[in-house]
């Protein structure tokens, strides 16, 4: 990814990314729409407070609406539930992450992503979320958050 692509903030030992033209929920998972599909996942800044990642456990469903579930993502820290930014039929689940979760903290907007989802309402869905400048300045707000509690 090339740094005009992105916008970048160092937080701690981490450098954390956010791409430009994805959306983003404030509960830190993205949508890149592709013409009339999405492919969705965690943000940099969720893998990164999640610590290694285990296993990841789709859910077993055709459509999902906008904040349903879509996978339980188990690391050394915590299992969370990751809910899915926009409504959509599946059409398939990452299936690299059966063997390589990590994937998701090296590369959690390229082969990290966890679902790849026909958009069924994403009119309605995208007024839910956040352009990527907007995500940026919430990440911003977290990360400052985070310091202050250490």
């Amino acid at each position: 990814m090339k740094a005009e692509e992105f916008f970048e903030l160092q937080f701690e030992k981490f450098r954390l990314r956010v791409p430009k033209g994805y959306w983003y929920a404030g509960y830190d998972t993205w949508v890149k729409v592709e013409g009339e599909e999405g492919l969705v996942g965690v943000t940099d800044f969720f893998q990164t407070k999640l610590g290694d990642i285990a296993y990841v456990t789709p859910v077993e469903a055709v459509r999902l609406e906008q904040d349903d579930v879509l996978a339980t993502i188990e690391s050394v820290k915590a299992a969370v539930d990751i809910t899915v930014p926009a409504t959509g039929e599946v059409i398939t689940f990452n299936k690299a992450l059966d063997d390589h979760p990590e994937l998701i903290s090296e590369d959690p907007y390229g082969d990290g992503w966890l679902a790849r989802l026909r958009l069924t309402d994403w009119e309605v869905d995208q007024e839910m979320l956040l352009s990527s400048d907007a995500y940026f300045r919430l990440m911003q707000d977290k990360v400052a958050r985070e310091l202050e509690r250490a």
